[in-house]
């Protein structure tokens, strides 16, 4: 499972939790403008706009989990089992297969708006990279600096959700994840108003108690509400470094810890990575479950002429500053 979160001061960023019990050698990874990424049902796309993100990269071909383009659109795949439906090739308009639908969108599209054109007529296909890599069940965020949109094909087809709180989880359907919102529609920042009975004074007895009855549970649903109401509540200087700090403070307000989230056989969920994305300066931003400290891979500085991916792997080891 995963979490996905915008976050707006001075700049825009962009970023999520990968949830997993499992981890492949993913990478931070820049695909430059004339790196030609290739699709099974459709047109190659010999130049496009560069991309950074994390991705598993096979024989030089990188599956993204998450990026950012340089033109400031940024987009994350998250789990989506049993309401998924990926679709055979052949269906009317264009066919995209799950894995390619990242650069295919990032690698042509500037703004949601144009994200938006491209999803019209399209079908997202079933195929499998590999018969050992078949395709995950998966839904979509995609954020540039004014919208977001998620992005979900089920049974009745493909779905364009419209994104005001500018979150997302997994299951259920985001139109459900955004009408459970209503169920903590009393909760505040502040300290809350007593409306328990008339004549009747309660003494808050805690700082925080407008917040009384927010999730902290690690089902999707409840990291929905919880992500949501710490980011449109969230406060923070307009610096990077600042924000850059809070946003990984936002997603870490839902992050899975080794042991809580037990699957059998000794595996257990844990956030393996965290990913904040400034979608205006173009540097991809990330923590490890074993290495707190920030990392930072900015594509600025990398050849973004080029026509090979260029992958740094992760720090995963923790550093700690001794002061003494």
């Amino acid at each position: 499972m995963c979490t996905c979160a915008t976050y707006t001061t001075k700049d825009h960023y962009f970023g999520r939790n990968l949830d997993l019990e499992y981890s492949y050698h993913e990478q931070v990874t820049v695909a430059p403008r004339n790196f030609p990424f290739r699709f099974r049902h459709e047109p190659a796309l010999e130049q496009h706009a560069a991309l950074i993100g994390m991705a598993f990269v096979i024989k030089g071909y990188p599956l993204f989990y998450d990026a950012i383009n340089e033109k400031g659109l940024g987009m994350a795949g998250l789990n989506f089992p049993y309401n998924c439906d990926f679709r055979p090739a052949g269906q009317t308009g264009r066919n995209i297969a799950s894995f390619e639908l990242i650069p295919y969108i990032l690698g042509q599209a500037s703004t949601v708006g144009q994200a938006k054109e491209m999803l019209s007529d399209l079908t997202i296909t079933d195929d499998a990279f590999a018969p050992t890599l078949p395709p995950n069940p998966l839904h979509w965020m995609i954020a540039d600096k004014d919208q977001v949109i998620v992005v979900e094909q089920t049974k009745k087809g493909l779905t364009v959700y419209d994104n005001p709180v500018g979150v997302m989880t997994n299951n259920p359907t985001f139109d459900m994840q955004m009408n459970r919102l209503a169920d903590y529609r009393n909760l505040t920042a502040k300290e809350g108003t007593d409306t328990f009975g008339p004549g009747l004074e309660l003494f808050p007895y805690s700082r925080g108690m407008g917040a009384v009855g927010l999730p902290g549970d690690l089902s999707s649903a409840s990291r929905f509400a919880k992500v949501a109401f710490t980011k449109m509540n969230s406060v923070s200087a307009d610096d990077e470094d600042s924000s850059v700090s809070q946003f990984f403070h936002i997603l870490h307000s839902v992050e899975q810890q080794r042991g809580c989230c037990c699957l059998g056989e000794d595996k257990y969920e844990i956030t393996i990575y965290s990913s904040c994305c400034n979608l205006d300066k173009g540097i991809y931003y990330y923590t490890t479950y074993d290495n707190s400290a920030i990392n930072a891979v900015d594509m600025h500085k990398e050849d973004l002429d080029a026509d090979q991916v260029i992958a740094y792997d992760l720090i995963k080891k923790e550093q700690i500053n001794f002061q003494n």
